[in-house]
């Protein structure tokens, strides 16, 4: 699962846009007291610290930082690109005290520990422990005792859905498909489901469904059957061992080596 933030919110604040937006975030100084009206006004309804369209996680996490850092809250800077979920908050405070309060408050829910680049940090917060990500609480240095706190909603993007393992396979061992060999082993189509794989002054003619392949020398066995998704030919990766090759395990991936050629790849398991 990937993140995705609305605009590239943290790098925007890295770039120190939000000590431009100091005289947009501060509060203003409340108006002198003066000769009361006769008819006293409506007092006004008490600012509610989420957009009507932040998720009820994002909502939940909003509040509970906002009750923590002691914030007012404020009008986002333009200059920011915030989705409507977003909520900021002004707080008196320098940055380094306000990490571990935030922190404290949502235990087994963050995610990794506070990222602080120049003047910001950020750290994620899952919609509950073990969860998913569901804010991004991002923290600006505006001043050295002022810190702008935002709160911005997340959502995964959606996940691809997996596809149907072809007929054959064996879940659990490595396959590669005949378009990670190109450079390395030559794949012809025969038709009828037969493939032709070329490496050097070796061939091995394999058929989908069948352990049987045949060498110029003769038939050998592989270790699992090759297959098809209806395109491409998944061939286990065990069974380039028949044409000569050596698989090489990495950190990441393998290294598939035909005589002088080489290649890396990152091999299938179903």
């Amino acid at each position: 699962m990937s993140l995705t933030f609305k605009g590239s919110l943290f790098a925007v604040l890295t770039a120190g846009l939000l000590a431009s937006a100091t005289a947009q975030t501060a509060p203003a100084t409340p108006p002198a007291t003066g000769t009361p009206a006769a008819t006293p006004a409506k007092p006004a309804a008490p600012a509610t610290p989420v957009s009507a369209a932040t998720s009820k996680a994002a909502s939940e996490i909003a509040v509970t930082v906002s009750g923590a850092v002691k914030g007012q809250i404020v009008r986002c800077p333009a200059s920011l690109k915030l989705s409507a979920q977003a909520v900021c908050l002004y707080v008196k405070s320098e940055q380094a005290l306000l990490r571990p309060i935030v922190k404290a408050k949502f235990p087994g829910r963050v995610t990794g520990d506070w990222k602080v680049m120049g003047k910001a940090a950020s750290l994620v917060v899952n919609d509950r422990a073990g969860g998913t990500p569901a804010a991004l609480v991002l923290l600006n240095s505006m001043t050295a005792t002022e810190t702008l706190v935002v709160v911005e909603a997340v959502k995964a993007s959606p996940t691809a859905a997996k596809p149907a393992t072809p007929a054959g396979v064996v879940k659990g061992y490595a396959y590669v498909l005949d378009t990670d060999l190109t450079g390395v082993v030559t794949v012809t189509a025969l038709g009828g489901g037969k493939y032709r794989l070329a490496a050097g002054s070796e061939t091995l003619t394999v058929t989908v469904g069948s352990k049987t392949a045949q060498l110029a020398s003769g038939a050998v066995e592989l270790p699992q059957v090759p297959a098809t998704d209806g395109k491409r030919l998944i061939f286990p990766l065990a069974g380039l061992r028949a044409l000569g090759c050596t698989v090489t395990p990495t950190d990441t991936a393998v290294t598939v080596g035909c005589g002088a050629q080489s290649v890396g790849l990152k091999p299938i398991v179903f």
